[in-house]
């Protein structure tokens, strides 16, 4: 039999099941329509007035009409938070931790920090300030500190220093004359002082004299840096912000370390209880060490801010070896990261006195003016970007539009951490010392540059025949700063003039501008 043949078989198999099929089919609708017209006869016939009551059909029981009942708002919510398991998860724990936050606010801002005080009411507790009187956070914390029952000391180095604590016009704010450039001399006033510590001392005539003790030092450098290209500053001015904000605040700690590391221990006497607790395990005697660094611009290390980011960065690597070197003698060392703050009363009114003064912010064109006193090469290679990072919205440390945190943030933080109810190594304290934080240890760089404004410099300047040494590439800033700068190059050993652009110091232009001498 071919192929042909079984195909043909094949097909004549399945017309059976085929005519099953549509015969079923047909028969099911022709049940369903013979169904409708017997309840539309049966329907008609029910309800005709003219049929007989024993001749009319009766008509089968149907199931009641379903009501549509509207959803409760207890059961609308319920039934989103069934479709929304991951969304609801994420809101209750944000939930859960701004409570846990806003508590622990509340709490720590209504508790009572107050310093320790004899039974006769004279004060015990002493703490030494080492920052420039002249600076806002120098005097808000002294003031703060001696309000709370403190005896402040404020290192000073100069006769204007000690005049500007006596300006405070506080009796227990004094000056400590400490020249850190003469170790000598700076080892003999820490003997003095260690001396009168362990003085007995009474708070007013014929009471009963007290021994003091010594409670922290807190270490608060320079917070203002200049902005600039790293072009346009000059070794010169490198080697003195060096000295000015990274040695100094080094040696200061250096020449309190002998007194740290000693211990001097009153004898015992029964202070009267004070309001606020203690939880730290080491004595009550042992002084802290407190480095105050602002953490903004270092947490994201921007363009032309060389000078804050290195110094600070610095600072930071100093306050970690010193906390390691002081940790096995129980010694606590905690690094201060600060944002900004609102120093209204401490400062002159400007436009930007909700924040820390930046000096290229005093006035809003000071960027753009700063910018024509660079030579050509250096305006046209930085120019426009070093200008539209100085307008960003989040340009040196600021956030435009939000104030500062409130100084009592900060003067809470400080004595948590003098009393010991705060023992963490790191305390950020101040608007945007978290958040950039978080920016700089996650967000990519070039995101955070193209934030602030940053752009790709298409065209470049052409090189010119002694534009390294201040010659014709810096004529456009003026003929005599290009003198001395080209008479620099050729008679200095060290080819100072040929490593940077010499501005002249007889400009008297923008604070961004890194002068000579």
């Amino acid at each position: 039999m071919s192929a042909d043949d079984q195909q043909f078989l094949d097909l004549l198999s399945s017309i059976p099941n085929q005519i099953r099929r549509y015969s079923g089919d047909v028969a099911e609708y022709v049940d369903k329509v013979v169904d409708q017209a017997a309840d539309q006869v049966r329907d008609t016939l029910s309800s005709a007035p003219w049929v007989p009551d024993y001749m009319r059909p009766t008509v089968p029981s149907r199931p009641p009409p379903v009501v549509l009942v509207p959803l409760s708002t207890y059961e609308r919510v319920q039934n989103w938070l069934v479709r929304h398991k991951i969304l609801t998860g994420a809101i209750i724990v944000a939930f859960g931790y701004v409570t846990y936050r806003t508590v622990r606010h509340t709490k720590l801002t209504h508790k009572p920090r107050r310093a320790k005080r004899a039974r006769n009411g004279g004060r015990l507790e002493v703490v030494v300030i080492a920052g420039s009187p002249t600076l806002p956070l120098t005097k808000s914390l002294s003031l703060d500190m001696e309000r709370r029952g403190f005896i402040v000391y404020i290192v000073c180095n100069t006769i204007e220093d000690e005049l500007a604590v006596q300006s405070l016009s506080r009796p227990d704010i004094k000056p400590l004359g400490i020249d850190i450039t003469d170790p000598p001399n700076a080892g003999q006033a820490i003997e003095r002082f260690a001396a009168y510590l362990q003085t007995p001392h009474a708070a007013v005539p014929g009471a009963r004299p007290n021994h003091l003790s010594l409670k922290s030092v807190i270490l608060i450098p320079s917070l203002t840096y200049q902005t600039s290209p790293i072009a346009t500053i000059p070794p010169s001015s490198f080697a003195d912000l060096f000295n000015t904000h990274l040695l100094q605040p080094i040696l200061t700690i250096q020449s309190f370390l002998p007194l740290l590391t000693t211990r001097i221990n009153p004898p015992s006497e029964k202070p009267e209880p004070s309001s606020s607790t203690s939880s730290s395990p080491s004595s009550p005697s042992t002084p802290r060490v407190l480095v105050f660094t602002p953490s903004i611009i270092s947490s994201i290390n921007p363009p032309f801010h060389a000078p804050e980011a290195t110094v600070c960065s610095a600072l930071s690597a100093f306050t970690e070896v010193l906390s390691a070197e002081l940790r096995p003698l129980d010694i606590p060392v905690t690094h201060v990261q600060l944002g900004t703050f609102d120093f209204a009363g401490f400062t002159p009114a400007r436009p930007h006195t909700h924040t820390y003064p930046h000096p290229s912010h005093h006035h809003p064109h000071a960027p753009a003016q700063s910018t024509l006193q660079w030579p050509e090469a250096a305006r046209q290679a930085y120019g426009r970007n070093y200008v539209t990072q100085n307008a960003s919205a989040i340009a040196a440390g600021r956030i435009r539009g939000l104030r500062g945190s409130s100084l009592r943030d900060l003067h809470n933080a400080v004595f948590d951490v003098i009393d010991g109810s705060d023992q963490s190594a790191v305390v950020r304290v101040g608007l945007g010392a978290g958040l950039y934080g978080f920016v700089g240890r996650w967000a990519p760089r070039g995101l955070v540059a193209w934030m602030m404004g940053i752009r790709k410099v298409d065209e470049l300047g052409t090189w010119e025949s002694g534009s390294a040494s201040g010659g014709s590439g810096s004529r456009s800033v003026s003929e005599k700063s290009n003198a001395s700068a080209s008479g620099s190059g050729s008679g200095s050993e060290n080819g100072e003039a040929s490593e940077f652009i010499a501005v002249g110091k007889h400009y008297e232009g923008g604070h961004d501008v890194w002068k000579e001498g």
